[in-house]
């Protein structure tokens, strides 16, 4: 049987990158997905999975305002017939301006969308969830949240939120059997980091991306469907609270010459 067979799930930012691979290896696992994103990419998603014969529906709308996550969670409901996990998975970088230099607008704008859009997949999933005392809730935090230098430090601050608010969702819910967990990506080739690849792959060194990391790569996004997958199911029943690296080991040191083997 598959892990995820007979589940109903949403998976926001689900267009393009981490989103769609996760859409896709849900739907493999056996879930019926919803695949809620901002553009016409989100039904590409979905075409995809029922290409493969599996179930999906198509929302487009924007998960960081508090109406369209409502919506999704009630329509997820209504169309799929339940709702027993959630990927809370958009994301903005924000910018590398000098820390003195940036504005209140850009923090505002980078928590919106990476923090916010968080608390209201909780707030409207956990409470469908905790009525029916099931449910895994998975957010999108980033490596970054851990050490200082590897993102914007809007989005590094952001995604530190994330997760806190997975440590104290997952005790909020204690007793309902519903879990809150975190992956973490390392870098990874998406649509909000395309250009670090491509102007790598311009100057000749794409080869050394990733190369701090112990495993000497980037990601890839299939490899965070990946985790996501298994902590939507039951091989991670005991798993809660927890916020996950996925991230090639590059926070499990600190920067240093290597000495070559």
């Amino acid at each position: 049987m598959k892990r995820l067979e007979g589940r109903r799930a949403i998976v926001t930012g689900g267009g393009s990158g981490i989103g769609r691979h996760s859409a896709i290896r849900f739907a493999r696992e056996g879930a019926s997905v919803l695949v809620v994103g901002r553009a016409a990419n989100t039904e590409e998603t979905v075409d995809l999975i029922r290409a493969e014969g599996g179930s999906a529906l198509a929302m487009v709308a924007d998960a960081s305002i508090e109406a369209n996550v409502e919506a999704m969670v009630r329509r997820c409901i209504a169309d799929l017939g339940g709702l027993e996990v959630l990927f809370a998975n958009i994301g903005a970088t924000g910018t590398n301006t000098p820390l003195l230099e940036q504005t209140v607008e850009e923090w505002v704008e980078v928590y919106r969308i990476n923090t916010i859009s968080s608390f209201l997949a909780i707030k409207y999933a956990g409470r469908h969830m905790t009525a029916q005392r099931r449910g895994s809730i998975i957010l999108n935090s980033s490596a970054a949240s851990l050490r200082a230098n590897a993102g914007a430090i809007s989005y590094s601050a952001a995604k530190a939120a994330v997760n806190s608010l997975t440590q104290c969702a997952a005790n909020a819910f204690a007793g309902t059997g519903v879990r809150v967990n975190a992956v973490l990506p390392g870098l990874i080739e998406t649509q909000l980091t395309r250009k670090v690849f491509e102007d790598a792959r311009a100057r000749g060194v794409e080869s050394k991306i990733g190369h701090v990391t112990p495993l000497k790569r980037a990601g890839r996004p299939e490899e965070i469907a990946a985790l996501a997958a298994f902590l939507a199911s039951d091989d991670a029943s005991y798993i809660d609270g927890q916020c996950i690296a996925a991230d090639g080991g590059v926070s499990s040191t600190h920067p240093y010459g290597r000495i070559a083997l």
